[in-house]
């Protein structure tokens, strides 16, 4: 509870530019948590390259638990085969390809946060100087509790920027590689089925 006071004390002090500050962190870490469960459910939870074989020759679609980029691909490729096999293979593909939207989705939003975060903490430190010098041109250089406000201000918002873009723009990054390696993985595995049409 104590943490809880602390934590509203230090948003406080901030100043009204901790709370677009706040939202734009949480959303960004909502977003980055989804895409990590999604990338590992690509990988965890899919079907092996025999079994997706198997399964795409007898028609049947992966199970329910199957949620890897294998399964996908199957799964939409059994609902519109027609059993040409030049057709099947231009099927295929398109399948292959309606899954590379959903590897890059919300990358690009969060590293728009991940960049808008040290901005709103510059915001925040402009606000707390400008402050600043408005105690000094109103009471002088002796209004200490004045002063120490507006560079109060001015600090919290920018090491509260840097905390959420930091971490923001490493695991943006990250992201992005795992994306581009899924990509590889889907070509890999669109030639693979291909040839077993």
């Amino acid at each position: 509870m104590e943490l809880l006071y602390r934590t509203l004390d230090y948003l406080v002090q901030g100043g009204w530019v901790m709370f677009p500050l706040v939202a734009c962190s949480l959303l960004m870490w909502t977003l980055i948590g989804e895409r990590l469960y999604f990338f590992h459910s690509l990988t965890s939870r899919d079907v092996p390259i025999q079994s997706a074989i198997q399964l795409m020759a007898g028609g049947e679609p992966p199970s329910e638990d199957s949620k890897g980029l294998r399964a996908r691909i199957v799964t939409s490729f059994l609902q519109e085969k027609t059993g040409q096999p030049d057709l099947d293979k231009s099927i295929l593909r398109h399948c292959a390809q309606r899954q590379r939207p959903r590897l890059h989705r919300y990358l690009a939003v969060i590293g728009v946060l991940a960049a808008v975060a040290p901005l709103l903490g510059l915001l925040g430190t402009v606000i707390g100087m400008v402050d600043t010098f408005h105690v000094i041109s109103t009471f002088g250089t002796g209004n200490v509790k004045g002063l120490s406000n507006g560079i109060s201000v001015a600090l919290i918002t920018t090491q509260s920027g840097l905390i959420v873009a930091i971490p923001g723009l490493f695991l943006s990054g990250y992201l992005h590689r795992r994306a581009m390696r899924q990509e590889l993985r889907l070509e890999e595995i669109t030639a693979v089925l291909a040839r077993h049409v």
